[in-house]
């Protein structure tokens, strides 16, 4: 078959068309060259269609391919016409940067050692080009747009140009294409004008004899290194993998439009491995990771096979979160929901509750709020079989309250959380992973989002503050009082932590003597200071706070010293959307009450201040990962922090060690993956100091079971 035999449309996108079925992979099928230009060399991975690549092969197939290296703005200045040695080291420097990049990306790494084998093999040959300023409108345009040429064996050709999505990580047949305009050599006079001043203007960019064009032969020390990385692997074996990878892709897709969004590997892999333990388990995956679009992958797979569906979640913002994107993450279908909880008791009549977890035809999702759905009139309505039971934030079901719900008998169970163990209850902990399955491998760390591109590098800077006296002399009033309680109240053998969980009033005696740490003199200082330091117009900051206090403390003299500051908290005055929109646009300051704990979602967040944080290190886990955020001009994050440093004295009974326990759980475990590692030297050589081994906090805390929303 030839390129003939195709009725090519004269144009595709991917709203109305399947551009990989209906013309890629087809041309590449029936063709013997290809010429591509693809803009940057780490793009060219997305241009092999793998599932031709093989009968292209077979047909003598070779490809040709200018693209383009990223250089920064100073070295295409330095960079003259010609071919000097200086050009040339930058061209190879550039060119090994994104070898090494593509190597090192797990999603990029067998794509890229394809190419390897197909440049050791001579199928493909590249050359660089770097357009200089002053090239024609239409030479940059399809450097720009990217244009591709397939011709068969018989001397057919057909064009190709239009945009195509180089960001987009996850691999697809249909290599990323967005829209295209397609023109053959055979249709009529146009078009062949078209593919003939292509073709031309290919082999002078290829033969170097394009105006305000430099183009350079492959750097042969990057060549070498590439072809290198090919010995030992076979191509034809590693795109039978890579295919097998995009079917799954597709096949665990929440819309089953060909243009839909697909998981990427990591949550494709979660996915494969609680089908393998019976469809049960917890993803311990960080917050940013795409947990909540990996259980919805999961739910559409459970529809399509007649199962019910139950999400359980913490707060109503929640409840209304996982309703609009499971709405939006299907739209090739429509689903029903029933939400339980905010004023929401349509669940109560008629037995509609039971009526929506039991067998039948219609795609049926109940989305409840735990505190909602622990209750017995709920319990008693809820049919287990048949049922996929999803828990966002799982660590909450543990509670000795809502541990009810873990009586539902559910088919497939599915627990979703950064940090599933809870803190201080081993117990709790337990029984989750035995209701779940355990912990469906492989975890996915916040180490593991940032070097996957799912969020941002971050700095961290651990800021010291001491207590005044009169608070120092407080705190040590309240931990002999809560020492006392807890030797009453305790019995033999019984953690101080067990104790706690079952007495109120040692709660409340904590709770006050946290704020004395939390609402700290020092700290409103320290956050101004830190404003004058480094804070430059146009960023985005948030600063944490305890309470409406400390709120107004701090916002009365940033605005007072000229900064673009406001407040936002739960129930302020005003419009709370309207603030986050201008934030988000204009940047500024924002002083804030449990911003991020709520659901909700800032990713323009470049800067954060925390001012006040609880003694579980969930909550602060949980902010690290949201300000981590990935957003458009967003290379990094920077987290600024007000880590209570106590004075010690000699004295025995001095209790301030307290302190340092759960101030450092905090500061070691955001200074462990920062890109700053040394920045948390200081503290350690506190708790050094102080005769306190830093390496077990990190497991410090105590969860907190207080929220109770119905």
């Amino acid at each position: 078959m030839n390129l003939r035999d195709h009725n090519f449309h004269p144009d595709y996108n991917k709203t109305d068309n399947d551009i990989a079925e209906d013309f890629y992979l087809p041309a590449m099928r029936s063709s013997c060259q290809y010429d591509r230009i693809s803009g940057y060399f780490g793009s060219t991975v997305y241009i092999i269609a793998w599932s031709a690549l093989q009968q292209f092969v077979d047909n003598g197939g070779r490809m040709r391919i200018i693209c383009s290296p990223v250089i920064s703005d100073a070295d295409k200045d330095a960079m003259t016409e010609g071919f000097s040695a200086q050009n040339n080291k930058i061209i190879q420097e550039s060119m090994a940067r994104e070898l090494q990049e593509m190597f090192a990306d797990e999603d990029l790494e067998k794509p890229a050692r394809v190419l390897a084998c197909l440049v050791a093999e001579k199928i493909l040959d590249i050359r660089i080009a770097v357009p200089e300023s002053g090239m024609e409108p239409d030479l940059e345009r399809l450097f720009h747009d990217k244009m591709g040429i397939f011709t068969d064996s018989d001397g057919n050709s057909v064009g190709f140009r239009g945009s195509m999505n180089e960001t987009y990580k996850g691999l697809s047949e249909d290599g990323n294409l967005e829209s295209i305009d397609v023109f053959p050599s055979w249709e009529d006079a146009r078009d062949s004008v078209r593919v003939q001043s292509a073709i031309q203007y290919f082999d002078r960019l290829w033969n170097g004899t394009e105006p305000n064009v430099m183009v350079y032969h492959f750097p042969e020390a990057v060549k070498k290194d590439l072809i290198n990385r090919s010995n030992g692997y076979d191509w034809h074996t590693l795109t039978k993998e890579i295919s097998t990878t995009v079917t799954l892709n597709k096949r665990w897709a929440p819309d089953k439009h060909h243009f839909a969004r697909i998981p990427r590997r990591h949550q494709v892999q979660a996915l494969e491995n609680w089908v393998k333990n019976g469809r049960r388990g917890i993803l311990k995956h960080a917050t940013g990771s795409g947990k909540t679009f990996t259980a919805i992958c999961a739910i559409r797979d459970a529809m399509d096979r007649g199962k019910k569906i139950l999400v359980l979640v913490p707060s109503r913002i929640l409840l209304y979160q996982w309703k609009n994107e499971i709405a939006e993450s299907m739209k090739d279908i429509d689903v029903y929901f029933l939400p339980c909880g905010d004023g929401n008791n349509l669940w109560k009549k008629d037995h509609t509750l039971q009526r929506w977890t039991s067998r039948g035809n219609l795609n049926c999702v109940v989305i409840a709020i735990m505190g909602t759905a622990c209750t017995e009139e709920f319990l008693s309505q809820v049919s287990g079989k048949n049922l996929l039971l999803i828990a966002d934030e799982v660590h909450q079901v543990g509670s000795p309250e809502r541990r009810k719900i873990l009586t539902i008998e559910a088919d497939e169970r599915l627990g979703l959380s950064a940090t599933p163990e809870r803190y201080g209850d081993p117990e709790g902990t337990q029984v989750l992973l035995t209701y779940f399955g355990g912990i469906v491998p492989p975890e996915f760390t916040l180490q593991d989002a940032v070097k996957s591109g799912v969020l941002t590098p971050y700095f961290y800077y651990p800021l010291p503050v001491h207590l005044s006296r009169d608070e120092q002399d407080s705190w040590n009033r309240l931990t002999v009082v809560i020492n006392r309680m807890i030797a009453v109240n305790g019995e033999k053998g019984e953690s101080a932590a067990s104790i706690i969980r079952k007495n109120p009033s040692i709660k409340r005696k904590l709770i006050e003597r946290a704020r004395i740490v939390k609402k700290a003199e020092a700290k409103v200082p320290l956050a101004i200071d830190v404003i004058k330091k480094n804070y430059s117009n146009g960023q985005r900051w948030i600063i944490y706070c305890e309470d409406r206090n400390q709120l107004s403390d701090v916002l009365r003299i940033l605005l007072k010293d000229g900064y673009n500051a406001y407040e936002y908290y739960s129930d302020m005055e005003g419009d709370k959307q309207q603030t986050l929109e201008y934030f988000t646009q204009f940047g500024g300051i924002l002083v804030s009450i449990k911003c991020l704990d709520e659901g909700v979602d800032i990713p323009s967040v470049t800067h954060a201040l925390i001012l006040a944080s609880s003694k579980n290190p969930r909550e602060f886990i949980q902010r690290r990962g949201r300000i981590l955020r990935r957003y458009p001009g967003k290379a990094c994050s920077f987290l600024y922090d007000a880590v209570v440093v106590p004075e010690m004295t000699m004295d025995e009974k001095d209790k301030s060690i307290s302190i340092l326990r759960s101030e450092f759980a905090r500061a070691i475990q955001f200074g462990r993956w920062a890109s700053n590692p040394t920045c948390i030297s200081q503290l350690k050589c506190i708790a050094i100091d102080c005769g306190i081994d830093y390496t077990k906090f990190e497991r410090e805390g105590l969860e907190d079971d207080n929220e109770t929303e119905p």
